[in-house]
């Protein structure tokens, strides 16, 4: 059986692939942090400690077939100069130095899962596409940039096949940050400035992240690229507020307030980058993905809502 070492095992993310990767036949090693308990997916677990250019990888990596990369220090939105330390030496280094243990113990295939961030913040005329020139703007995004840029580095000297897929806001059961936030706004329908937002935004529910990474983990045409990943629907802010509510059947209680005021109030409170996710727009293109690797997202966005609702009325809704 095809042996996988998951980083980030025990994650938003790395808890649904584990389930996909054991549902379609692979056997899963967990590398973690800290030793715990694991779900019944996972058939072996091994400690590494924090990632870093230091992080032994020698005892995880053994008898291993193919690795996927899913944990970093992940975006914040108030970081400071810790943090942006904490970005490059996990996200960078960490990267650096378990791509080139990978590559010098004949790994088959390493899978690195980036963001949407590496290309940019959005407002682009046109959705981004993994060709676009990288524009990151800020410190997580760079350092998950330079981690790509170190992967292929390792890759282009050694046999080893590498794989980026670069994601935009993940959602699902489990989910935190801003995402939970939203749906606890919408459960106790408190009013939201947002009726006269115009945006577009690309997400990807977990469920099809997951899949798409399974995919990438044995398809010959996946090699030496990098891949975007969307539910291939783009919505606006105010009609993801109503799908949440309807779904929730709670009323969306959305008021129109001009764009450039909640610009202006969310820098007054501090707000900014939480503002201009909620009414800016941010498009990717999956159309090589679908072409290329015959993949089209497992569940519509409507499916993965009302799966990601479920949850949060089941286990997020605060008692």
């Amino acid at each position: 059986m095809t042996r996988v070492l998951v980083t980030g095992a025990t994650g938003f993310v790395g808890q649904v692939l584990c389930e996909e990767l054991t549902r379609a036949g692979f056997s899963v090693r967990a590398a973690l942090r800290a030793d715990r308990a694991v779900p019944a997916c996972i058939a072996e677990k091994t400690v590494t400690g924090d990632i870093s250019g230091a992080t032994k990888w020698g005892v995880a990596l053994e008898d291993v077939d193919l690795v996927v990369h899913a944990a970093a220090h992940t975006h914040v939105l108030h970081h400071g100069p810790a943090d942006v330390g904490r970005f490059m030496e996990t996200n960078a280094d960490g990267t650096q130095t378990l791509a080139a243990e990978c590559a010098r113990r004949g790994i088959q295939r390493f899978i690195y899962l980036s963001t949407v961030k590496v290309n940019g913040e959005g407002g682009a005329q046109r959705a981004y596409s993994a060709g676009d020139e990288p524009q990151p703007r800020d410190a997580y995004g760079a350092s998950k940039w330079l981690a790509e840029q170190r992967l292929w580095a390792v890759a282009a000297n050694s046999p080893m096949q590498a794989v980026v897929v670069r994601a935009p806001l993940v959602y699902g059961s489990g989910v935190r940050a801003n995402f939970l936030r939203l749906l606890r706004w919408v459960d106790h329908e408190r009013l939201l400035p947002l009726a006269a937002v115009e945006n577009r935004r690309s997400l990807v529910s977990v469920w099809a992240l997951c899949d798409l990474v399974v995919r990438v983990l044995e398809h010959p045409a996946a090699v030496g690229r990098t891949w975007m990943v969307s539910d291939g629907e783009d919505i606006s802010t105010p009609q993801l507020v109503c799908r949440i509510a309807h779904l929730m059947g709670r009323r969306a209680r959305l008021v129109p307030v001009p764009v450039p005021l909640l610009r202006l109030a969310g820098g007054l409170l501090g707000q900014k980058a939480q503002i201009r996710r909620l009414c800016g727009s941010l498009t990717v293109d999956i159309a090589q993905t679908r072409e290329r690797l015959g993949w089209s997202p497992p569940l519509s966005m409507d499916e993965a809502l009302a799966r990601t609702v479920s949850w949060y009325q089941s286990q997020a809704r605060p008692s």
